[in-house]
This record gives C-alpha cells, structure tokens and sequence, in this order.
C-alpha cells in the first residue's frame, strides 16, 4: 500500500510567513470589496469606507431639563435683596426635558428650583419660597396656573440645554474605515442619520469534510465509522470570525470526486478548507491534488497536534488542508484560517488574555514540535495551577473542558513540576478562581455534584481529576488539589480511608465527609452469558477481564480480595489492562473487549449491562481543614446536603445516602 510523504515540515512562524508572502504574490491578501447593508444589520459587520454623519443630533437646541426656559439677560442683577419678577409667554414658557427651545430663549431653570409667585384669595401675592434646601410645595400640575416666578441669582446662557450637535454634527466623522460596528455604534450610526452603509463582504469559507469512514448525525454508526462533527464545529467558529460558512456533502476517499468538488469550491468562495486526508496515509490525497491543481506551499507544520496541515493556493483561492482529528482540526485552524479570515476583514486577530501558573506535574513532550497542551486551571493556596488534560489529537472533550493553552516551544523537551507557564485563557480569569479541584476516586456522583453546584452557584466548577483513591492522597499531601475522594479499605483493620490517611498524611489536618456508600461488583455482559458467579471464575481462560489503574480503591480492593482468596493475578486474563473510571471499564465490557471487570451499579446501569454485587464500601471527600470553611467548599457540602441532589444519586442505583454529607472526622 503506497504512502505519502511530507513534502515539508516547517515551524509554525515559518509555515504562517511562507503562506502570506504567497498570498501577497498572487495578489490575493487585500481586504474584501464592500456590500451595502442597513444599519439595522450592521452589527459585528466591519467598515469598508469612512461613515459621515447625515444629520446633527440633536437637530435643534433642547431642554435638557423639566423647568422654565428664559433668555439670560433677562436675569442679570437678580439678587437675594433684589429679586426679578418675570412673566410667562414674555419673560418665560415652561418647558420639558427635549422641547425645542422658542427664538431668542438660552437657557433653563430646573422646575425644582423655581419660586412661583402665587396669588392669594385676597388677591395679595406671596412668593412660594421655603427655608432653603426646600421646593415649592406646588405639584407639577399646579404649575399650570403659574403666571410669574421670582428670580434670586442670575442665570448663565446655555444652562441645562443641548445645543444643535452637541452630540453629533452633520459631516462628522461617525466610524473609520476598518472598524468592527459594536452595539453602541449602531446607535450613533442611527442618531447620526445613517440609513445604510458600506460593510466589508463577510468571506466566503467552504467547508469539504472527506473519509470513506465518515456518516452524519442520524446515520447508523457501525465498526470501522465516526461521526463527522469537525465540520459544524468550523461553521460555528468561523461563523465567531466573522465568515459565512458553506458546508459541502462528505467528499468519499476517490481522488476524481475530491478534484471534482474543490475545482468547483474555488468558483464559489474566498477561502476553501478540506477536513482530513492531509496525513501520509494512502487514502490521504489533498497535498496531491493541491500540487496537481495549484501550488502546495506546506505539507507539515511543526506543532502537535497539528502536524499535517496543508497550505496551497488553487485558482487564485487559499486552502488549508485540516488534520482529520478534532483537536488538530480546531488548533490549527486557530492558526490559519482564524488569520486569514481576520485579514480578509482588515481587521487584527484578537488576542486571548494570559495568566501565569504553575504545572501539576512533570510533562515530557517531544522535541521538534511546538505543543498546544490543553490545561484546567485553580487557585490552590494562592497560586494558580495548570493542570494537564489528556493529549490526544482525537479529544475533542479537552477542548470542552480546557480552561486555557499552554504552549511547549519546540526545542523544549517538556516542563518539570511546578514550572512557571503562561496560558492563554479560553474562560473568564474571575470563574476560573472558582474552581473546586477535586482529585481521586472516579464516581458517576461526581457529575451530579458539577452539574447541581453550577445550576444552583452560577460561576463556580467542579473540576475533578480521576487518578484514582490513592493520587489523590497524594495530590492532598503535594498541595495540588483542594480535596480528595476515596475508597481505600485497610486489609488489616477493614476500615475505609482513615489508616491511609494517618500513614500518607499524618501531620495534616483534614475533615473528612461521607459522600456514599455503594455497591462495588463485577460488571458483565447483559444477560451474563459466561455466566460469571463471583471472582474465582476470573481466573477461567474463556474469561477477559478489564481492570482499574494501580492506586484506585477498585484496584486495592481487587488484590485484597484475589489474595483472601488465594487467586494468584497471573492466572487473570487482562489483569494487566487498565482504565481509568467505572464508565470505561463498562464501555469496554459493553464493546466486547472484555467480558467482566470490576465497577460500581450505576455504571453497569449506564451501559445496560448485568451486575453481580460483591461488597459495599464507603466513599469519602477528604478536605484540608483550611480549606473547609472557604465558601467554594461550603457550597460544594451545602448541595451534597440537599434532597435534590440525594433523589439523583438513589435513581441510579446501587448507592446508600445515609450518612451522606456527615463528618466522619474533624
């Protein structure tokens, strides 16, 4: 089977520059032309001209208050000894906040400053002055019947008016060429008179996914195909920079329909992207084809993931050949596609803001390439730590769940514990000082709790790091984490976590609070064909067995298990294959990569699958006392502590809340 290689394998600074120089050779790097749009629909739109103002505003002079409106040499030498009398509809009219103001008139007295003359019963007058600091006892309405008014200080010209333009003058410069139209400025494009205007042309971005092994959402999944989703998360990113998105039919691996297809994107679009097929597999064609009907410019890029990215030019149209994996896809289009998009708009690419923090732990990466290593972040003794997610190219769930990027320079062969990085931040710094870290035993409970805390505290997360009962002792003794869950049964006193605790952590003072207690068995096929009864049928040869990482509470409670009962785990089949949580080792027992493996009810229940109890085993959060009356922690207890909560866990089943949200020690 031939396969490719990579023409190329530039470092991202070179990859970028290489492409724009080309772009700037073919004379297709300029901004886009203009369209006209309304106003109304000008919001985000970028300028492509200078915008004037048609009209003033305010197109007339105004009262800028509710009172009267005088001329103000009518009001000089008014004194406290030597009052002024002036006379509506000669001297005065009254007027409210955005009358025009009558010829000659210049300035505005505040109705609550005003001192009506009032006429008595015997036709004597009296001013309705008080003691001052004080109004006229006279209602807005009552000021109907007011004919004079007393003037005691002069008045100066302009007083509580607008003026003719005071905001905007007709012929003004509204908005720049080249600037992105915000809320505000739509208002001042409408006080300013502007009907329409001239806007840059969104770029037009196709889209062409392409695999023999892609189906689209509604098709039936089989062995050997994947959901096709990179697509949709393009269209809603580009939609984010400011493209309009066209999305083409999945594109099989036959080179004569990808050179039928992308011939006819460049006839319809200002920018082209193919997803996939820009590896050096033998069913990867796009670096061929681009060569065959354009220029290829790079075929690999130094950064993982990322690698096999494409860049060319066809027809005068840019292309960029996206890496199939969805975190490859979505970092290097950041890289290229983002920028290119910012271009065509003649905008500059907006910058993420940065933070320093210090890494969990040791990350080795390789030399060579620059790695984009996706990260949670949480203020942990008040210093912010990084904390790695799984690298895979194919997780797109460590983009959901990253709070930031940190980036490795290539000729970097990783970071060492608590290294000082700067990550670049995907959430608001503010939520990010809210995160709960939690590290340790894995339970289907913890989703419940991080979906009931942020639905009840808007702006605080869960973030927990399932390594298992005894990393996350670890993590507590490290000061990495805020608490701890586990599960680990002491084989000597058959007591949960405290022994643990006193030999890992003894000179730490911690509460430790009861979560659950549940059902720990073995997870097996629905219907139990091997028909499994209990752990000595492990060791039979038509058994396959998945087991939990070293250091998990399942994993201790396993091997104390196997020994009391004089099962040796070579005899085991699997017993060296390892997961990481109760849902993967249902997954694989689901899939058929194996027949049993050891977990708790509810994720049997999750799968569908059978499940034969062996022991029920108690489930703690172990929390620092300094931390433990902190208010992110007292919120976490506060909803382990609700009705609400509890109904959740019990329909799964398999869970005791008795003694749920109760201190076990303090």
């Amino acid at each position: 089977m031939k396969r490719n290689l990579y023409l190329s394998k530039l470092t991202l600074k070179e990859a970028q520059e290489k492409f724009n120089e080309a772009l700037v050779e073919e004379g297709i790097s300029q901004p886009l032309e203009g369209e006209v749009v309304s106003t109304l629909n000008s919001l985000h739109r970028v300028t492509a001209e200078p915008i004037f103002a048609q009209i003033s505003s305010p197109p007339y002079a105004a009262a800028a208050m509710d009172g009267i409106v005088v001329r103000a040499r009518d009001t000089f030498g008014a004194s406290e000894s030597t009052p002024l009398k002036l006379k509506i509809n000669r001297d005065f009219y009254f007027v409210n906040t955005g009358d025009p103001l009558p010829f000659d008139f210049d300035a505005v007295i505040k109705i609550e400053d005003l001192n009506p003359v009032i006429r008595s019963n015997n036709n004597r007058e009296k001013d309705g002055t008080k003691e001052e600091g004080s109004t006229p006892e006279l209602t807005r309405d009552e000021y109907a019947g007011v004919e004079e008014v007393l003037i005691f200080s002069p008045v100066t010209p302009g007083q509580h008016l607008r003026n003719i333009g005071e905001d905007i003058v007709a012929n003004q410069l509204l908005l720049p060429i080249n600037h992105q139209i915000r809320p505000v400025d739509v208002g001042a494009l409408l006080a300013g008179g502007v009907e329409q205007l001239l806007v840059r042309r969104k770029p037009k971005v196709v889209v062409i996914p392409t695999g023999d092994e892609l189906v689209q959402l509604k098709e039936e999944i089989t062995p050997g195909k994947i959901m096709e989703y990179n697509s949709e998360v393009l269209r809603g990113l580009i939609s984010e920079w400011g493209g309009e998105v066209k999305i083409y039919e999945v594109v099989k691996d036959r080179p004569a329909d990808l050179k039928k297809i992308l011939l006819k994107a460049t006839t319809e679009s200002d920018i082209i992207v193919i997803l996939a097929g820009s590896s050096a597999g033998s069913k990867d064609f796009t670096a061929a084809m681009v060569q065959d009907l354009g220029e290829l410019l790079v075929h690999g890029v130094a950064i993982m993931p990322g690698k096999p990215t494409i860049l060319g030019i066809v027809n005068k149209i840019p292309l960029i050949g996206l890496p199939g994996y969805p975190v490859s896809t979505l970092l290097s289009a950041e890289q290229f596609l983002k920028p290119l998009i910012f271009k065509k708009l003649s905008l500059p690419v907006p910058k993420r803001p940065k933070i320093k923090a210090q890494i969990s732990q040791q990350v080795i990466s390789r030399t060579g390439d620059e790695e984009f290593l996706r990260v949670r972040l949480g203020d942990v003794e008040g210093r912010m730590m990084a904390y790695p997610l799984p690298r895979g190219a194919g997780l797109i769930t460590s983009l959901v769940e990253a709070d930031g990027l940190v980036s490795i320079p290539a000729l970097k062969e990783g970071l060492e514990e608590e290294e000082e990085v700067e990550v670049e931040l995907y959430r608001d710094r503010d939520i990010i000082k809210n995160n709960i870290i939690v590290t340790g035993s894995h339970d289907l409970v913890l989703d419940i709790l991080r979906n009931e805390l942020q639905e009840n505290f808007t702006g605080y997360q869960l973030v927990s790091f399932n390594v298992g009962s005894m990393g996350g002792l670890i993590a507590l003794k490290q000061k990495r984490t805020h608490c701890a869950t586990a599960h680990l049964l002491d084989p000597e006193s058959g007591e949960y976590n405290f022994p643990y605790l006193n030999k890992i952590l003894p000179e730490e003072e911690l509460v430790v609070v009861n979560l659950t207690y549940r059902e720990q068995g073995m997870i097996v096929k629905k219907g139990n064909p091997k028909k499994i009864k209990g752990l000595s049928d492990l060791s039979r040869e038509d058994v396959k067995f998945i087991n939990r990482q070293k250091g998990s509470g399942t994993r201790v409670w396993l091997d104390y298990s196997l020994k009391k009962e004089g099962i040796d785990p070579l005899t085991i089949s699997g017993y060296f294959r390892e997961e990481y949580t109760h849902l993967m080792v249902a997954s694989a027992v689901a899939e058929g990569n194996a027949d049993v493996g050891l977990g708790i009810l509810s994720a049997a229940r999750a799968f569908d699958l059978d499940f034969i109890p062996l022991a029920k085993e108690r489930y703690d959060i172990i929390i620092p006392k300094e931390y433990y009356s902190s208010l992110k922690i007292q919120r976490l207890l506060d909803i382990i502590r609700t009705d609400k909560f509890k109904k959740k866990v019990l329909r799964m089943g398999g869970y005791d809340l008795s003694q749920s949200g109760k201190v076990l020690r303090e």
